[in-house]
């Protein structure tokens, strides 16, 4: 294995002192394998192996299960323990996160194209354009969806089946008043309906055109918007604000019952992000990526199985569309309805398969082990560490995974300045470029350099949907403090919530790190364990059941360091009650939390904090030690070369949720993943 930076911002603590071994993880795809475990302990994909014949299942040696797999992780309750509803999600829709080519097929979004091009003439030569018929009508509100989005300037009219698309006669009015760019920004803008939000128009010194504007606004959308006019830097200029109060548009029965449609599935992807996956879903489907809801985010480098449920799509429109999916990667099974969404954190854990390969001794450099002897002291090693793991645990730290692998700004450091509600530093931590020039950083270098966040958006690579939604809002609201909130707020809120919880987690590390050097390994007085035993859901669990471990209760060896918590920062738990309750206060005040109420009402972000075991145990160990000629399967090859005299552990197990696959194997290994 390599060490690397990410390693070294994990802390090194071990609790069992066998020797461990070295080896190398990630060799291929195949050899990490990650399996969702729903809330009644079943395997997400026991019921979609065997209808999904093309995605990737664990092969098989003498009988035992030989695949792999690395940890997942979610944003939010699976790595807090609470529930994820911390306020109301805000979210602007993001055209560009619908692709019509794949929606409507490519020759007619190039008629489409041409279409609105036609518009910007003076005498159009049409005035509408069919886009066909759609039969099912779940794909047709879908088409409309996508359209208006992309085109806030048009209209869609069905005409059962078909589908009609004009310009909107009140973008072509305002765009005789204003610039070009400000209607279709205007109409963005009332697109997203962010409550509270507002848009400005350039400064305007002619009081009669800015009168003008004024009635067309008001006499359109007088019962959405109200305006003003203001001086900007001495010039007058007109803004635009949501207004805070009002009656919502009455739903029709229709538009009811297509927002209550959940299709749940099981999806299998190979070398994707979950982000990354959704993203493109949601453009082919027609819908936005908030649709979709999930009980946890999976690691990349992997082949991973997790339940996903997605609003607005009928259970048929989603089996159409699997053929192009398995294209990209991704394996949908198990398509069903289902009554609602899932809810972040709702799993009981994960099943890992990993496979370890090259295996050595600490300390012996390149030397391959491949004589009888020294494969049977290899294997009394590797016997060792994981019958020690298995019943001793392991310290249950944050994985890197946590914080950004490889990234030269980790989520924790954009944490801490959204809890100090400094948002333009927490926006510009965020666009910060890894070293090297690839599209993504060049995208992150431009933005910091010029400010300039439409050019920004036209470099940044479409896969990167995170960045996408905050340059596209940071371009329509500005770059200072209001912006650099919108732009926040337009990330969905587990996406939002993640950068404070990873720099809750960073300080978790650290305390564990600082508890097992400072009192040792066993429980001491002052210690938080759970008051009543036997339970699992940490979600359910409170301040009020916080026992606090009495001097006679160390002394007699009541509880043990595997029943001893530590509080995740955040505003409803409570503190040991010894050096360690100081350690926090001093460790908060170093970064300036002293008085840190662990909520940023502006971006409705509330963190309550949880209660973590220090210890970790894995369950349903299974290991298997082989020569790598047995295991070499080929293809999906990511590093390495194939060490056919070497040995190779294969090992599956089951994790908690929030529990790192990477830590267990650090312990097992006495090495950095």
């Amino acid at each position: 294995m390599k060490q690397d930076s990410d390693a070294a911002n994990i802390p090194t603590c071990f609790i069992s002192s066998h020797e461990g071994f070295c080896g190398t993880i990630k060799n291929f795809i195949k050899d990490f394998v990650v399996t969702e475990i729903d809330i009644h302990g079943q395997r997400v994909n026991t019921v979609a192996a065997t209808e999904t014949p093309g995605c990737a299942s664990s092969y098989k040696n003498n009988e035992t299960t030989v695949a792999c797999t690395e940890n997942s992780h979610s944003f939010v309750t699976q790595s807090t323990g609470v529930s994820a509803d911390y306020g109301v999600d805000v979210a602007l829709h993001s055209p560009e996160s619908f692709d019509l080519g794949v929606i409507l097929g490519q020759s007619v979004n190039d008629e489409l194209e041409h279409f609105v091009l036609t518009l910007k003439d003076e005498n159009p030569t049409k005035q509408e354009l069919s886009l066909g018929s759609f039969a099912d009508k779940h794909h047709r509100a879908n088409v409309h969806r996508a359209v208006r989005h992309r085109f806030p300037f048009l209209m869609t009219v069905t005409i059962q089946p078909e589908i009609r698309v004009r310009e909107d006669p009140d973008y072509r009015e305002l765009s005789q008043l204003v610039t070009e760019d400000e209607a279709e920004d205007f109409f963005r803008f009332i697109d997203a309906k962010v409550q509270g939000s507002s848009y400005t128009f350039g400064p305007d010194d002619n009081k009669e055109h800015r009168t003008a504007v004024h009635h067309f606004l008001n006499r359109r959308f007088g019962k959405l918007v109200e305006t003003k006019s203001f001086s900007d830097q001495g010039r007058p200029a007109i803004s635009v604000r949501l207004r805070e109060r009002g009656r919502p548009k009455k739903r029709t029965a229709e538009e009811r019952k297509e927002e209550d449609i959940y299709t749940a599935f099981t999806l299998c992807k190979e070398n994707l992000e979950t982000l990354e996956a959704i993203s493109y879903m949601a453009a082919a489907l027609g819908v936005l990526p908030s649709d979709f809801t999930y009980a946890g985010i999976k690691d990349k480098r992997a082949i991973t199985y997790q339940s996903m449920v997605v609003k607005k799509v009928s259970p048929q429109w989603l089996k159409e569309k699997t053929a192009e999916f398995e294209r990209r990667g991704m394996h949908l099974s198990h398509i069903r309805s289902v009554s609602e969404p899932l809810r972040l954190g709702r799993l009981q854990g994960n099943h890992f398969d990993l496979v370890v390969r090259d295996l050595k001794r600490h300390g012996s450099g390149d030397k391959q082990f491949s004589s009888a002897d020294t494969h049977t002291c290899l294997a009394a090693l590797v016997e060792e560490a994981v019958e020690n793991v298995k019943a001793r645990g392991f310290v249950n730290y944050y994985g890197p995974q946590r914080f950004g692998s490889g990234q030269s700004v980790q989520s924790d450091q954009v944490g801490l300045a959204l809890l100090k509600e400094d948002m333009v530093s927490a926006v510009r931590l965020f666009f910060t470029p890894e070293e090297g020039d690839d599209p993504q950083s060049h995208a992150k270098r431009h933005f910091l350099q010029t400010n300039n966040a439409k050019e920004s958006l036209v470099m940044m690579p479409l896969s990167k949907a995170r960045e996408r939604l905050m340059l596209r809002a940071l371009n329509r609201y500005g770059t200072g403090l209001d912006g650099c909130t919108q732009a926040w707020l337009s990330l969905p809120h587990s996406m939002r919530v993640f950068y404070p919880h990873a720099y809750c987690s960073r300080v978790w590390n650290e305390a564990v790190a600082h508890r097992l050097s400072t009192l040792g390994h066993r429980a001491r007085r002052g210690d938080l364990v759970w008051r009543q035993e036997g339970q699992n859901n940490l979600e359910d669990k409170s301040s009020a059941q916080i026992h606090v471990v009495t001097d006679q209760e160390e002394q007699g060896g009541v509880y043990t360091l595997g029943q001893v918590l530590l509080p995740m920062p955040g505003n409803t738990v409570k503190y040991p009650e010894n050096a360690m309750g100081t350690w926090y206060q001093e460790r908060l005040a170093r970064d300036g939390l002293n008085d840190c109420r662990f909520r940023v009402s502006s971006l409705k972000l509330n963190l309550p904090g949880c209660y973590r075991p220090l210890l970790a145990l894995p369950r349903n160990v299974r290991y298997q030690l082989q020569r790598a000629a047995s295991v070499d399967g080929g293809g999906g090859e990511v590093t390495g070369e194939r060490k056919h005299d070497s040995l190779t552990l294969t090992l599956g197990f089951d994790l908690d949720s929030s529990c790192y696959a990477t830590i267990c194997l650090r312990e097992i290994m006495k090495w950095d993943p």
